[in-house]
Parts: structure tokens; sequence; C-alpha cells
């Protein structure tokens, strides 16, 4: 799949990426030493997190619905690992693939979960989810290669793609598919000719929460094995749903790879440590390594021992609470959102995510988010930022509220919101 396929402007309300050469700078004089290989938008919800720390260090006032993390800290087991680690450990660079005791206890914790034969050398450790897909981009895309992603979905995909010199197929969705792409979009691009070098799945979804119907998702699995396109399936929402099942990849495929995180289900965010679960293929971890030890050298080795124990029984305990805490939030927004005038918005059937349409309040987004922290304390983040689109015309109308805070911040937000949103109805 060559350059020319994803320059192409539009396919069947699909939008594809378009490389810019150009070279800019900020302020100051311009050396011309930065070479774009494609344009990366700016995440928008990272300036909303900067301004709401702005206004609670002068107000003491905000109610953060902005950032996508849990505000809850690590298992108790897992911090006090941690400091006996800081304590006793050299804590010096650990192997690129990670250290065997935790690629042990992650192959068991999935096979236990999801009934899946998953051993150590399926599972290579890395800097948060985010050096997981660098690292597959990078070891499985060819140059100008193309990834086929459901719209709206998360930025940095989009994003890392283009920094590496990969393209991307945004696939506009609806309710009627949970917000997911499907089997049929995909035999709809290859039959153009366009048929894409990989496949992302996100599920539970963000920013929709949406999650993916499992028939859907083993069609795609076997559409990736008959076409011979890499499945990668983000799973690190995995573990915060509502009643709805959520289903691995690597059950239905022995081709497709998958992403997992301590970030979101297991509360360690700032630990940056995620996973990849590759197939039985040994050319592939070898350049998986490869790539790792040159990028990174490992993930921190404070994080691969205290994560150890995250998978213990006691920690696990922990994490489903906070869970239950997620789905009474989720009630409460569920309830609350229509009574103060946001009555449309995706289902959310897992993670900790609304997307909300605000289309009756703006067509600007971005606009929108600052007006409602400004006058209220409330900081949600802008739908431009989850739109692959070039016109962003779905993102403008859009909003992401994460509710992963506290049942008390889910009530005092909506109490805020309403009269904001009343002074502003059209």
């Amino acid at each position: 799949m060559g350059r020319d396929n994803s320059e192409s402007a539009d396919y069947s309300g699909m939008n594809y990426s378009e490389d810019q050469h150009s070279n800019s700078g900020s302020s100051g004089k311009d050396y011309g030493l930065a070479i774009q290989r494609g344009h990366a938008d700016p995440f928008y919800t990272m300036e909303m997190v900067a301004r709401t720390a702005e206004r609670e260090a002068e107000k003491h006032d905000t109610v953060p619905l902005c950032i996508g993390q849990p505000s809850t800290p690590a298992p108790r087991v897992v911090r006090d690992v941690a400091i006996e680690a800081i304590q006793n450990d050299k804590l010096g660079y650990t192997e690129a693939l990670g250290i065997q005791p935790l690629r042990e206890r992650i192959a068991r914790w999935h096979s236990e979960t999801y009934g899946t034969d998953t051993k150590a050398d399926n599972v290579i450790v890395t800097t948060g989810s985010s050096g997981a897909f660098v690292a597959i981009f990078a070891a499985c895309l060819p140059f100008g290669g193309t990834v086929a992603l459901s719209s709206p979905g998360y930025a940095a995909y989009r994003n890392v793609l283009q920094a590496l010199g990969n393209s991307f197929i945004d696939i506009p969705t609806t309710a009627e598919t949970r917000f997911h792409m499907t089997r049929k979009h995909l035999e709809d691009l290859a039959q153009a000719g366009n048929k894409p070098d990989m496949v992302l799945i996100t599920s539970p979804n963000n920013p929709t929460g949406s999650i993916i119907d499992p028939d859907e998702l083993r069609a795609i699995s076997q559409w990736c094995d008959e076409t011979d396109t890499v499945l990668v399936s983000d799973e690190i929402y995995h573990g915060i749903s509502y009643g709805r099942p959520t289903v691995t990849a690597r059950s239905l495929s022995d081709r497709a790879v998958v992403i997992g995180s301590t970030s979101k289900y297991f509360s360690m965010t700032g630990w940056r440590l995620g996973w990849l679960i590759i197939p039985d293929d040994p050319t592939l971890r070898e350049t998986i390594e490869n790539i790792l030890g040159n990028i990174s050298l490992c993930a921190p080795a404070l994080s691969q021992i205290a994560a150890t124990r995250v998978f213990d029984d006691d920690a696990l305990a922990e994490l489903r609470v906070h869970v239950e805490r997620y789905k009474e939030n989720h009630d409460i927004l569920n309830k609350e959102l229509p009574a103060v005038g946001l009555p449309r918005f995706a289902p959310s059937d897992g993670a900790f995510y609304f997307w909300v349409d605000v289309s009756n309040y703006t067509d600007d987004s971005v606009a929108f988010a600052h007006e409602l922290l400004d006058a209220t304390g409330v900081s949600v983040s802008p739908g431009t930022d989850f739109d692959g689109s070039a016109d962003k015309a779905l993102g403008k109308k859009y909003v992401r509220v994460s509710y992963a805070g506290t049942p008390e911040e889910m009530r005092e937000a909506c109490r805020r919101l309403k009269p904001f949103l009343e002074a502003r109805r059209r």
C-alpha cells in the first residue's frame, strides 16, 4: 500500500490523511531543522488539562472532566512493593522486552481472564501503551503504509502514524454500529483498491465508551486473516465495563496483536507501563525488541517490579471497587445529562467517557470547552481531538466527558452545567 492511496481526497465519506512537508516554528527564527513527515494536530485535551490546573491554582473551584485517567492511586500492594524496591533495589536497566516475572504474570492473567493460551514469549513490556503503538507501527507497517481507524477515535493514533511517515484511513461511524467500524467498511475499502495494511480496533472506545459487538469483532478478525491484514486490538480499557462483554481479539485469531496497559483499569497511569501480546512469531518479537532497545532501552524498572503484584487478589479487589464507582458516576450522568439539556450521547458501555452532542449550543467545541471552564470551572475535552476528518465537522459538535472522578464531582458538574447551557441555547 503506497502513498498514492493515502492521498486520495475522499472515498465514500472516509477521510484520508495528507502528507505535509512544510517546516514551521512557533516563534522566533525558523532554522529549518524540523522536517515533518506528516502534520500532527495539537492535542487540545492537554491544553484543557493545563488551563484547568491554572484555574485550580488560582480559584480552587474546578471540576475536571477532561482528562481520561483514574482519580485513584495504584493498589496498596503495588505501592508497598515500589517503596521496598526504591529502598533496596538497584533499579537499573532491564531487558528490552521487560523483566521475565512481569511478562509471565501478564501472560497468566490474560490466559486466566480470557481463556487464551498466552505465554511469556508472547508478551512484550513497553513504556505505556503509547510505546506499544510506536513499536507495532514501526515493526509491521511499510513506510507510507495505511491503518484503518474508526472515527471518532483516539487522536494520538493518527498523530503517531503521521509522525512515523504512515497514513490513516478515517472511517466515520455512527450509533448504528456502536461507533465502531465493521467488516463491511473494510470490504468496501478493499473492493475500491484501498485495502489498509493494518486495522486498529479500540474497545471500549475512547471517546465514546462503546464496546464493539463480539460478533462484529469476530467478523473483522476473520477478514484480517483472510486478507493478510495486521489486526491490532487496543484493549487498555478492558476491566471497566457495565454489563456488556469485552472480548479479546486473541481469542478470535492467533494472528491478532493485543495492546494492554496498567494505566486505566489498574490505576497506574503515571507509572508508564503497557504491553504488547503478539503471535508466536520470533521474527516479529526480535524486530520489536530491537526497536524498543533503541527507542527506550526498557520500560521503567520500578514500575515493572511493582506491577508484578497488580494482578494479586487483594489488588484486583481494590480495582473492582473503582469500577463500581465508575458505574455510579456513569448512572448519574446518564440520568442528569438529559435533565440539564444534553440528551444526545453515545451508548457508554465501558471505560469512563460520554461522547456528548453539544450542537444545540455551539458549532465550535474548542471554544465551547474554554467558555465552559471560564464560566463554571467545569472542564471537558473538545470533540475535535477525536475527529480525524479534514474539516472536523463532527468533532466541532461533540465534547468528551470523563467520569473517572467522584460521584460528588459528577453531581456538581451537572449543577453548574444547567444554567450555563440555559443561557446558551440557540
